[in-house]
C-alpha cells in the first residue's frame, strides 16, 4: 500500500492515571456479540474539530478518503481486522485511526467499528469528545459484561466506537487473556461488509501491539514526518515481523499535498480547495 499523508492538527493529551491498577478478570464471558447499533450517540456538532473524516466537502478529509479506498480493496481480499500502530507515542496514530474510521463510515454499504485498545493511554474518546466512564479496560478486566453498553455512535453515520478510559492497567495481561480472544472471535463473526479498526499502543511502548498483532489480519504503521526515524521504523517492523504490514501512513508531512516531488502538486494552489468547496 502506498504511503498516504494526513496532516495532524496536534496530538491529544492524556489524562491522569487512576490510583489503582486494574488486573485481568478471572472469568471469560460466554458467547460475545459486538453490537453495531450503539446505545449512546453523539451529534456531529459535538465532535472534536480534529475529526475531519466525516466531512466529504472538507479538503482535509482527502488523504483519508484515498486511504479508505485502499482499505476497501484489502477488504475485498478477506481482510477485516486492521490494527493502527506506530513505533513511538505522539506521532498521530489515534488521529489517523479516528479519521480513517470516520471516512469509512461514509460508505453506506459498509459497517465500521473502531476499538480503542491503547489501554494505558487511550485517546479515541478524547478525539471524538466521548464522555467515557467505562470502556474496553473494564470489559477486558471482567468488571462489566455489558459490551453493548460501551458502544458509541455518531448520528447519521455507520460507525460504532468502543472507547477506553485511561487507566493504570496490566494491559498485556488483559490482551493475552481468553476474554480478549473471545472478543477477536466476535469481530470475525461480524457481517461480511464490516471493517474493524483497532487503535493499538505504539510498538515500543510494551508488547501489546505484538500480542494483538498475532490475532488480527495485519496493521498500518503511522510515522510522523521529521519525528519518526528510519531506524525506529525498521526496529518496530522487526518486532512485528510475524504480522502482515499493509503499509505506512506518513502523518504531518510538511509539504502536504502541494509539494512537487512527482512534478505536480496536489494541494493548495493547485485548485483542490476550489474543487472541495
Amino acid at each position: 500500500m502506498p504511503n498516504t499523508m494526513p496532516s495532524s492538527p496536534g496530538q491529544s493529551s492524556t489524562s491522569s492515571l487512576n490510583a489503582d491498577a486494574i488486573a485481568p478478570g478471572l472469568a471469560a464471558p460466554g458467547a460475545v456479540t459486538i453490537s453495531t447499533s450503539p446505545r449512546h450517540h453523539l451529534s456531529d456538532a459535538a465532535l472534536n474539530d480534529a475529526i475531519v473524516g466525516f466531512r466529504s466537502r472538507d479538503e482535509r478529509s482527502r488523504p483519508f478518503n484515498l486511504l479508505r479506498t485502499q482499505i476497501i480493496r484489502l477488504a475485498a481480499t478477506g481482510v477485516r481486522i486492521i490494527g493502527i500502530t506506530s513505533a513511538t507515542p505522539r506521532v498521530g496514530k489515534t488521529f489517523v485511526a479516528s479519521n480513517l474510521a470516520a471516512s469509512l463510515a461514509r460508505l453506506p454499504e459498509w459497517q465500521t467499528v473502531l476499538f480503542d485498545l491503547d489501554l494505558r493511554r487511550g485517546s479515541v474518546a478524547e478525539r471524538f469528545n466521548i464522555p467515557v466512564e467505562k470502556g474496553m479496560t473494564e470489559y477486558l478486566a471482567g468488571q462489566t459484561d455489558d459490551l453493548a453498553g460501551l458502544a458509541w455512535g455518531i448520528e447519521g453515520q455507520q460507525l460504532t466506537i468502543y472507547p477506553a478510559a485511561v487507566r493504570r492497567v496490566l494491559s498485556s495481561e488483559l490482551l493475552a487473556s481468553a476474554r480478549f480472544q473471545q472478543l477477536i472471535d466476535a469481530m470475525r463473526a461480524l457481517p461480511e461488509q464490516s471493517i474493524v479498526l483497532l487503535d493499538l499502543p505504539p510498538v515500543f511502548a510494551n508488547d501489546d501491539a505484538m500480542i494483538v498483532g498475532e490475532l488480527i489480519d495485519g496493521y498500518l504503521m503511522v510515522v510522523e514526518d521529521g519525528v519518526t526515524t528510519a531506524k525506529q521504523i525498521r526496529d518496530a517492523m522487526r518486532l512485528m515481523k510475524s504480522v502482515r504490514c499493509f503499509g505506512t501512513v506518513l502523518n504531518n508531512y510538511v509539504k502536504g499535498f502541494s509539494g512537487g516531488d512527482y512534478g505536480y502538486g496536489y494541494g493548495k494552489g493547485s485548485g483542490y480547495a476550489d474543487y472541495y468547496n
